[in-house]
């Protein structure tokens, strides 16, 4: 009878949306999953049969809900907030380090000059005071100079460990699209692995930022945001840093038979903020520092040349300055205190006119890149003050990108997430249609029986 196969389909439709609601319910805890649910469309009846009102439901398909729009907002705030927290660390030590008393240069410039005006008081007593001062304004320099190597050493380190987590990624992917392609062909339900696609694409782009596009075959191609390829089809492409003898690293992209050279910075993500990081602060930072040491020692040195000692001999050295020695960027020369050139007059050892004018060097100026004409005694102050700047905007920007992040993932929750009172609800009902549909067949079943026993 046409009642009980109508019903039949009902109840298998009933069953097939049951199993999606439980499948739904049993992965309400699992990250980046996306909800099914059952397409049902009625099944139409055939021709020369029209007293029928048709041949029951069907499921036509079982439907992922996902969307692909906001899918690429929660990867673009994904990878803005991991270049902006891969910068952070490092912004906040040097901010300290730079900021704290004992390590600050201006602290150092202070003590120093202060001792050279202390001894023009009394040059004779105080020497000891300014040598001793010198050294421990190269110390702060040095101190300084190896934070900055550190943390270059540093940023390497990671970057070496993002470019590694990348290639397992695409790698990951490109093996991934296969699966995809081939479920897809034998009809297979993909929505688990275009799940964990998803999850994987969502994982690179906290690391990198990529574009990506869906190809007919269900695959996903992957590129970087400047348009260098990742992954196409089942084909990933390797990432790697060649290393230079300043330090400083090429990052390298090979796909195929084909290798670029890629520019450090506007990669996005970890990676992205790591480079622009080490690009516009570290490495102007080192410079920076070294300048103001080869300007002091210059000065300095120079302006001791042209007083004498207290046995009427021309000042010697007071600072060394080495940019590439192990020992560290600045040190004193190892002089002793009758050897400092403060006289301005040989035949007067107590004349402490040179001392007077040397004193002076800590109002001269010079330029310094990205800061422009400053003294000696500002120089250290302006960098602060510039870094604290770039700091806070970083800070805010972090800030503001974890709203943005959130915000997408509540977007993306809306439409792919599990509601736990919806999939409650699916329950009762399908389950009401799927009984509905059983007492049918019985009726159905009744009634060819009552036909039965009247024949």
């Amino acid at each position: 009878m046409r009642m009980i196969n109508n019903a039949l389909t009902g109840a298998n439709a009933a069953q097939v949306a049951l199993n999606a609601a439980s499948q739904n319910i049993a992965n309400v805890m699992t990250p980046g999953y996306s909800r099914q649910g059952v397409v049902l469309t009625t099944r139409q009846p055939g021709g020369g049969d029209p007293l029928s009102p048709g041949y029951g439901v069907e499921v036509s398909a079982v439907r992922r809900f996902s969307d692909d729009y906001k899918n690429l907002m929660q990867w673009q705030a994904g990878s803005n907030l991991g270049a902006l927290s891969a910068a952070q660390p490092y912004y906040a030590q040097l901010e300290q380090v730079l900021g704290t008393a004992g390590t600050s240069l201006s602290g150092g410039f202070d003590k120093f000059f202060a001792a050279l005006n202390a001894a023009s008081l009394d040059s004779g007593v105080m020497r000891e005071q300014v040598l001793r001062e010198a050294d421990a304004l190269a110390q702060r320099f040095n101190n300084l100079d190896g934070v900055l190597a550190s943390q270059l050493d540093a940023i390497r380190e990671q970057r070496n460990a993002t470019v590694t987590q990348i290639n397992s990624l695409t790698g990951n992917l490109a093996e991934l699209n296969l699966k995809l392609a081939a479920g897809r062909a034998q009809g297979i339900n993909v929505s688990g692995l275009e799940d964990e696609r998803d999850r994987q694409i969502d994982a690179l782009s906290a690391l990198v930022e990529v574009k990506v596009l869906e190809v007919s075959d269900g695959s996903k191609t992957i590129s970087l945001s400047n348009g260098l390829p990742l992954v196409a089809a089942g084909e990933a492409a390797r990432l790697s840093n060649e290393s230079h003898a300043d330090g400083s690293q090429t990052l390298k992209l090979a796909f195929a038979q084909d290798k670029y050279a890629m520019p450090g910075g506007e990669l996005g993500g970890q990676l992205g903020g790591l480079n622009q990081f080490e690009k516009d602060v570290a490495r102007p930072m080192v410079a920076k520092v070294r300048v103001l040491a080869g300007e002091l020692a210059t000065r300095v040195n120079e302006q001791l040349a042209k007083g004498f000692d207290m046995n009427g001999q021309p000042g010697k050295p007071l600072f060394v300055f080495d940019p590439g020695a192990a020992s560290g960027v600045l040190r004193t020369s190892g002089l002793k205190s009758a050897e400092l050139g403060f006289s301005g007059d040989k035949d007067k050892p107590g004349n402490n006119d040179n001392l007077r004018t040397l004193i002076e060097v800590k109002s001269q100026t010079f330029d310094l890149a990205g800061v422009g004409q400053v003294t000696l005694g500002d120089a250290y102050s302006q960098m602060l003050g510039q870094l604290a700047v770039a700091s806070q905007q970083n800070k805010g920007g972090l800030d503001t990108a974890k709203v943005i992040r959130a915000e997408a993932e509540k977007n993306w929750q809306g439409t792919s997430g599990v509601n736990r009172d919806e999939e409650a609800i699916n329950l009762i009902e399908f389950q009401k249609m799927y009984q509905a549909n059983m007492k049918v067949i019985s009726v159905a079943n009744q009634l060819f029986d009552s036909t039965l026993a009247i024949l």
